[in-house]
């Protein structure tokens, strides 16, 4: 890949992993809509862990931007006597196991469907109708985090496992389980974000080793430059969707369901 064609692609990750869009369908998507001619050793050796180092990026921008919440965990389990930050960090245990269990045991069958436009763009539909329909059968969300049950933190979790299929966003299905398990909007953004974090940091552990042995010193440094835009620009699309729930406690999720449904529609009519 180019320097053009991975800080496009890391720009395109750093919005898309945070905001309930997908950010796998849009790595899947990307590709295509501008004609980038990849060889097939590249799209199966590694374009995969590629877009894991870019959301590697993602990680450590959502880890300074919560510092506080992770700091705060650290403490509690090193001793601290902060009941509402250990409660919350066995909430964040339990919402990660469903989706790392999930992604450990159909690996091999998720990078099989890795490149394929069209399903990214049916799924990316579905994904609309998850986000406009999940905020509206759900009632007015007046809970905080630390009042969530460990079932429905595992409800959450299970939930952000459908973005392991290109299409399906992870924080929108995490998002929309929050708000049926009662969470404002606030708190079931936050809840993701923090979800998030283990999940992306489990993948990199995963796949980036792989990348390193695999590829040469250039598919490296440009996989690095990507990680690096990809983290600047995830940064800023937290703080905007954080600010973005904070404001708007009705209909939140409707603009990202009609841009789903717009993008989804587009790649089927031209493809």
């Amino acid at each position: 890949m180019s320097h053009f064609q991975i800080i496009l692609l890391a720009i395109v990750q750093g919005i898309s992993e945070l905001f309930p869009i997908s950010s796998v369908a849009h790595a899947v998507l990307t590709p295509w809509a501008f004609g980038w001619n990849l060889t097939p050793e590249f799209l199966k050796v590694h374009f995969l862990p590629v877009v894991v180092m870019l959301h590697l990026g993602t990680a450590v921008a959502l880890l300074l931007y919560f510092r506080k919440d992770w700091i705060a965990f650290a403490r509690s389990v090193l001793g601290g006597r902060d009941p509402v930050a250990r409660r919350e960090l066995l909430l964040v245990v339990v919402g990660t196991v469903p989706a790392a269990l999930i992604g450990l045991i159909f690996e091999k069958a998720l990078k099989g469907i890795f490149s394929d436009v069209t399903s990214a763009a049916v799924f990316l539909i579905v994904n609309g109708v998850i986000l406009f329909v999940g905020e509206k059968v759900r009632g007015r969300g007046t809970r905080e985090l630390t009042e969530l049950s460990l079932p429905q933190a595992l409800g959450i979790g299970l939930a952000q496992s459908l973005a392991l299929i290109p299409g399906f966003s992870r924080s929108g299905a995490s998002m929309v389980a929050g708000f049926w398990a009662g969470l404002n909007h606030g708190a079931a953004a936050r809840y993701s974000m923090l979800l998030a974090t283990p999940i992306i940091a489990g993948a990199s552990i995963l796949e980036i080793p792989k990348l390193a042995h695999q590829a040469g010193a250039q598919v490296m440094y440009t996989a690095l430059l990507g990680a690096l835009v990809a983290g600047v620009v995830a940064y800023l699309s937290v703080w905007a969707l954080m600010s973005w729930f904070k404001r708007n406690e009705v209909d939140a999720m409707r603009p990202f369901a009609f841009y789903c449904w717009a993008i989804g529609a587009l790649v089927l009519i031209i493809h």
